[in-house]
């Protein structure tokens, strides 16, 4: 991707390839790629990546990949060997886990071909304070938490990082203009958070430096998710790379 430019991933959260593959081909004359996380992926295994991306379409997975690094690895060879675009990854994981992510996509990817992104999730969207607390230990704010892991996946090499929308403009002018920015729980204005905490309206990245807008439940849900316009203000949830 262009400095500058974005793209919608909408997300791709069904229990079936029939259903995944037809919001697809409605949703692929507007130019989104997809998010194709773990629900379909269990259901459905790595062979829906490679329906997807053989219809020349971007093919952002979700897996958020965390284990020792040779596990790690040999997960993102095989999902660069599917035709994935962009494959996420834990930032706690590591430098090592990180390292072995990045050498696993690029040994995977077929010739001829360039290697998927590998981005790190920073902080879950869906966490607020208390829970981050409770549950990791860390005893500071969010937002400061994935300034943190931010900062740490770039000195490690990886291609960009998930933030929450809000979080975008800050970190653009900390990472620079080459990293990639995925903000997930992008949804049209007015529309119910469901379970995310950092969540945003389509429009609230654009300014501020996001890449990627991510996000699947509005647009899925809705009766005519081909009538929205795939872009930051749009009507369609997605996630956003930028």
């Amino acid at each position: 991707m262009k400095p500058g430019a974005e793209r919608i991933f909408v997300a791709l959260d069904f229990p079936a390839r029939e259903p995944a593959l037809d919001l697809a081909r409605r949703l692929a004359p507007l130019g989104c790629g997809f998010k194709v996380g773990l629900e379909l992926l269990s259901a459905e295994g790595p062979g829906i990546i490679e329906e997807l991306a053989d219809q020349g379409l971007r093919v952002f997975v979700d897996a958020k990949l965390h284990d020792i690094p040779n596990t790690v690895h040999g997960a993102a060879r095989a999902l660069a060997a599917r035709g994935a675009w962009m494959i996420t990854i834990h930032v706690p994981g590591g430098p090592e886990m990180a390292a072995a992510a990045l050498a696993g996509a690029r040994a995977g990817t077929p010739p001829g071909r360039e290697p998927p992104r590998v981005v790190g999730v920073t902080v879950l969207t869906s966490l607020s304070a208390a829970q981050l607390a409770q549950g990791a230990g860390v005893e500071r704010d969010p937002a400061a938490e994935v300034v943190r892991r931010a900062l740490a996946a770039r000195r490690w090499g990886l291609d960009g990082v998930v933030c929450a929308p809000q979080e975008a403009r800050d970190l653009r002018r900390l990472l620079g203009p080459d990293m990639l920015l995925v903000t997930p729980g992008i949804r049209p204005a007015g529309s119910a958070p469901d379970d995310q905490r950092r969540g945003g309206a389509g429009g609230g990245g654009g300014g501020g430096g996001a890449r990627a807008p991510a996000g699947g439940r509005p647009g899925r849900e809705a009766a005519d998710p081909g009538g929205a316009p795939a872009g930051p203000a749009g009507g369609v949830g997605g996630a956003g790379a930028r």
